[in-house]
């Protein structure tokens, strides 16, 4: 993917805050569980054993493809109370689309600018007034944009998860991040891959939030 990246998503630096989530690019995406619960499994020695749980969180990941033709996938991995992963939307190489039965599309919102260098505010306009409806389709999310994946992965993995743990949910909001250039996404790749050797030192793991 490395190669499908190199000088075809790059992005210019000054980032407009009108940034259009369903334009070709690639994004590094992190997803918390709520209250930082544990509910994928633990890191053991260097090695993360999955739960139930974790495995419905891989595999649903995995699936994202056969649902949004647009959406390539690159590296992932699922750590007790989070996930990361990098999506790359690319609507040129989309792939054919299968039908997924089970996939409700649940709006999430994004890290706020200050605590991401990308984030985008989604907001559900459906039971508004069609004067309201009209204003908030300007910034609810698109068909095919990276809120739209994600809503659709979160409560994917959420209806299955509550069949075998009532009580799970994920953080409302969730970090996402353009990637510019190659060296960041190399840098991100080795970063998601190393997550479970370095758990200690993760900004996500108990003693250190």
């Amino acid at each position: 993917m490395a190669d499908l990246f190199r000088n075809k998503y790059r992005i210019p630096s000054a980032r407009a805050p009108w940034w259009d989530y369903g334009r070709d690019a690639a994004y590094f995406v992190t997803i918390c569980t709520k209250n930082r619960e544990h509910y994928f499994g633990e890191v053991v020695g260097d090695e993360m054993q999955l739960t139930e749980i974790g495995q419905i969180a891989y595999n649903r990941w995995h699936q994202i493809p056969n649902h949004f033709p647009l959406a390539h996938l690159d590296v992932f991995v699922v750590m007790p109370n989070h996930v990361h992963g990098i999506v790359v939307i690319d609507a040129l190489h989309a792939t054919p689309v299968q039908t997924l039965q089970d996939v409700q599309t649940l709006h999430a919102t994004s890290l706020p600018p200050s605590q991401s260098s990308s984030s985008v505010e989604t907001l559900h306009a459906t039971s508004l007034p069609p004067n309201k409806n009209e204003k908030m389709a300007a910034i609810s999310p698109q068909p095919g944009s990276l809120s739209t994946i994600i809503r659709s992965y979160k409560s994917a993995v959420s209806k299955d998860a509550r069949a075998i743990h009532a009580n799970f949910a994920w953080q409302t909001r969730f970090h996402d991040h353009i990637i510019r250039t190659d060296h960041s996404f190399e840098r991100i790749q080795h970063y998601i891959l190393s997550n479970p050797l370095l758990w200690h030192k993760d900004t996500f793991y108990p003693d250190n939030q």
